[in-house]
């Protein structure tokens, strides 16, 4: 009988010291690093603003497996549908380093806008991807306002999106952005620069300063050199606000001038610079002359090239220059349209020509 006592105790010594043992061992969702608790609340803070983008082709909420929208495409013969997908690059560390997350996602949102804009498509919806660390919703909800906001601008819906909370594959306070967009143009009005021909023009509409490209180089060149609170006294500007200007859409400016006027292509100037995006529409046979000196270029692109003394070519395969946006028309219609863009009081350069190759 003591035997079995004493086995008992032991036992149940064995049995407490294993189940202390076990809870050390059970790890939880949250003890792993994802909370999914901060995913709700992410949601809780961004569903209202999320909805005011919606139109009623919108057919589903947030939260849903998959976006629906009802494709309803009255008074367009043959529609086509045009998509792009894009991130905005290392223009992130800056927004880390002045912990502002306000103006990123307009970034992604315009430059997705501008990329189908340029092939006459207006755009109908917009899906994000925002990947971080550990997720912390008041600045992921920052972010997602930018959408929110650059959606509304461009009278696109922002049907859904992804948040995807990695441990361990973020440093501290990053996160990473991607976006897709969806847009719309009849067959027969997309602009694909095939009839470009020998004495059509170059009429350019100015950047807001780098946009999204290029930031490998200016951080490299000018964090070196300055801090990014540090203030220009001619332009009156700080720098990291400068370096934060919101990528700028085209769409309001542009796209009422499409059936009204013989655009035969256009370009988006990002990575690759005015020469390299504006030559993908550009038929073979043909090149573009461009007058450098047709524009002044923002104050930004100066003290890059000077501080980092990098050299005139590579400065225009790397950035936009002071250029967002390039239409190739003919030489009759470039009054009529530089006309019309002063209307709405928009500037626009005459910065080249089309020349046989």
């Amino acid at each position: 009988m003591l035997f079995r006592k004493n086995r008992l105790v032991h036992l149940t010594k064995n049995w407490y010291l294993a189940h202390r043992l076990l809870d050390r061992m059970m790890k939880t969702y949250k003890d792993s690093g994802v909370d999914i608790e901060a995913g709700e609340e992410l949601v809780r803070r961004i569903k209202r603003r999320v909805r005011s983008t919606f139109t009623p082709n919108v057919l589903t909420d947030i939260g849903a497996f998959g976006a629906f929208y009802r494709a309803d495409f009255k008074g367009i013969r043959k529609p086509v549908l045009v998509t792009s997908v894009d991130g905005v690059g290392t223009k992130l560390k800056i927004a880390f380093a002045m912990n502002r997350h306000d103006t990123i996602g307009q970034d992604l949102v315009n430059h997705c806008v501008n990329d189908i804009l340029v092939c006459g498509a207006k755009p109908l919806y917009f899906l994000d991807y925002f990947a971080t660390g550990k997720l912390v919703p008041s600045v992921a909800a920052q972010v997602i306002d930018g959408f929110v906001t650059a959606c509304r601008q461009n009278g696109c819906s922002l049907v859904g999106g992804e948040t995807a909370e990695m441990p361990g594959f973020y440093s501290e306070g990053e996160y990473d952005l991607a976006g897709t967009i969806v847009g719309l143009v009849d067959e027969r009005r997309v602009i694909r620069g095939k009839h470009v021909k020998k004495g059509d023009v170059l009429v350019a509409l100015p950047s807001t300063g780098l946009h999204t490209n290029g930031y490998s180089l200016a951080r490299a060149v000018l964090l070196e050199r300055f801090q990014l609170d540090q203030y220009f006294e001619e332009p009156q500007e700080i720098l990291g606000d400068s370096l934060l200007a919101v990528h700028r859409s085209y769409f309001k400016a542009v796209y009422p001038l499409l059936p009204r006027f013989d655009i035969k292509g256009m370009s988006h100037i990002t990575g690759g610079g005015l020469e390299g995006n504006t030559m993908r529409v550009v038929p073979k046979g043909l090149k573009l002359r461009v007058d450098w000196q047709a524009w002044e270029r923002p104050w930004i692109f100066t003290l890059i090239q000077k501080t980092g003394n990098v050299p005139e070519q590579d400065m225009r395969r790397t950035f936009n220059l002071g250029i967002g946006l390039v239409m190739i028309v003919s030489p009759g219609d470039v009054d009529k349209i530089q006309a019309a863009l002063r209307r709405k009081r928009e500037r626009s350069f005459v910065v080249g020509e089309i020349v046989r190759a």
